[in-house]
């Protein structure tokens, strides 16, 4: 049985998470602020869809990107140098994860329900959810969001409108999180096209022992539009 949470409720150890679905944890709590943050400090995210509950997550293995492991294909490398696009950090959050949560050619639902829209937000006021985004001629072409917790990174979701306008995005992302001394995205479910990104699945404890270590790191000092500087030569 998944256990059910209240208002007050702690999540359960993550390892009482099911191998099937894999990483299903607990059900039910509220996306408030203070519990979407002690989800993503224990590992944990939610991830379910309008006709369901809120659902738990800490699946086993994590899928993570070791910002410097990142590969970027020859191709986007070049795009990235052209400056083809204009990167912004935290100007348009609500726009990005709105543009994520709309239907798709690949994608006819979205998990990214009207609630998480405002509850992210709500961490994006409060200064723990940030955007990355790339314009083009005026317009958001594409972009990211995530929650940052200390040293640690989240990533939640990305969209393009022209090709290739998340990954550049993305490419700027890791960028700034070398100059903020922040190691690691989590990327929590396992892609092909994350993987020839360069991120790769590790056991869920090591995840957890990382996370445990980064999430209570002091931050870099100065804000995350700061650092957003365009990425030369990405590696």
């Amino acid at each position: 049985m998944v256990p059910w949470l209240k208002a007050n409720s702690p999540f359960p150890p993550l390892e009482v998470a099911l191998d099937d679905p894999n990483g299903l944890l607990a059900a039910g709590a509220d996306l408030s602020p203070e519990r979407l943050l002690e989800a993503y400090r224990r590992g944990i995210f939610p991830w379910y869809n309008e006709a369901q509950p809120i659902l738990w997550w800490s699946p086993d293995p994590r899928m993570v990107l070791f910002v410097d492991e990142f590969k970027a294909s020859r191709t986007l490398r070049k795009t990235v140098s052209r400056r083809r696009f204009d990167v912004r950090v935290d100007t348009a959050f609500r726009s990005v994860i709105e543009s994520c949560a709309a239907p798709s050619d690949t994608r006819a639902g979205t998990w990214i329900t009207p609630k998480m829209v405002d509850a992210y937000t709500q961490l994006h006021r409060l200064g723990y959810a940030h955007s990355v985004e790339a314009w083009a001629d005026g317009a958001l072409a594409g972009g990211l969001y995530g929650v940052a917790i200390g040293r640690m990174f989240f990533g939640e979701s990305m969209f393009a409108r022209e090709t290739d306008a998340s990954k550049v995005a993305l490419v700027h992302l890791v960028e700034m999180l070398q100059r903020r001394d922040m190691p690691l995205i989590d990327c929590q479910q396992q892609t092909s096209h994350l993987a020839r990104l360069g991120a790769r699945p590790i056991p869920r404890r090591a995840f957890a022992e990382a996370l445990a270590r980064l999430v209570h790191s002091p931050q870099a000092a100065g804000t995350w539009s700061a650092t957003a500087t365009i990425a030369a030569d990405p590696s």
